[in-house]
């Protein structure tokens, strides 16, 4: 079974920027299709960031691109969202999870594990 948890959440003001991590374990990190998402009060789950490592494709929501990074540490067995130049519509509590095959974007639906979350406030 996938075990994720979240880490690095936490206030920050606008402008600023954030880490978030996402520890891994219980399978082979590499060959999964990993992403965060991030859902926020009276708001559907969405997508953010996703990674495949077979081909190194990377692929993210419209709302974060050119403010968002995904990335990962093999070693560690950690997933990475750095996020810069946050704002707050950013406020949510954000999620990492796993795809068990190639999902349909960055669809909570194809995802099957999923961390607990960490919160990410930002205040004007």
């Amino acid at each position: 079974q996938v075990q994720l948890m979240e880490s690095g959440g936490g206030s920050v003001q606008a402008g600023g920027s954030l880490r978030l991590s996402c520890a891994a374990s219980g399978y082979t990190y590499s060959s999964y299709y990993m992403g965060w998402f991030r859902q926020a009060p009276g708001k559907e789950r969405e997508g953010v960031a996703g990674i495949y490592r077979g081909s190194g494709s990377t692929y993210y929501a419209d709302s974060v691109k050119g403010r968002c990074t995904i990335s990962q540490d093999n070693a560690k067995n950690t997933l990475y969202l750095q996020m810069n130049r946050l704002k707050p519509e950013d406020t949510a509590l954000y999620y990492c999870a796993a795809a068990p095959g190639a999902p349909h974007g960055l669809i909570p639906y194809d995802y099957n594990a999923w961390g607990q979350g960490t919160q990410v406030p930002v205040s004007s």
